[in-house]
């Protein structure tokens, strides 16, 4: 139940990104398998836990781009401050989650190294929920580059 519940919200809200054009959303969707393809590749190449230890600065840079996300919801776009909270809130976001895809690629990979046989424990590794983080940093790479490209359209 909790998995179809799950799967609903993301429907809910990646359906209004169809308003967008088909085209547009298939350009948006090579660019996010081009960028988490190869963000997950320098994470599973890095020589060492190197982004294991950006969790606090990413724990503080997503309270900024929510923060300006709530603040651009109420300020309008047409001033320097609402237009300053939108990007935050896009291209912050973009570069805030291609962090948290370095950093939850490493994180799982160190998980799945560390995990004692299954014989030794009573909690074996799974690795479907392990991966969710990886899946919904890929969500909020596609939809702030849908977003980047429909506003790049409008110019």
């Amino acid at each position: 139940m909790a998995w179809l519940a799950h799967t609903g919200v993301i429907g809910a809200v990646i359906a209004p990104l169809t308003l967008m054009g088909g085209p547009l959303l298939i350009r948006a969707a090579w660019y996010t398998a081009g960028i988490v393809a190869g963000l997950s590749t320098v994470a599973l190449c890095a020589p060492s836990e190197k982004f294991l230890n950006m969790g606090g600065p990413l724990a503080a840079g997503l309270g900024v781009v929510f923060v300006s996300s709530i603040g651009s919801a109420f300020i309008p776009p047409t001033g320097a401050l609402g237009m300053g909270l939108y990007s935050v809130a896009v291209y912050g976001g973009l570069i805030l989650f291609g962090a948290f895809l370095l950093y939850d690629t490493q994180r799982i990979i160190k998980r799945a190294e560390s995990v004692p046989h299954p014989a030794y424990t009573t909690v074996p590794y799974d690795p479907v929920n392990a991966s969710m983080s990886i899946y919904m940093d890929t969500i909020n790479i596609f939809i702030r580059i849908a977003t980047i490209m429909a506003d790049n359209k409008k110019k």
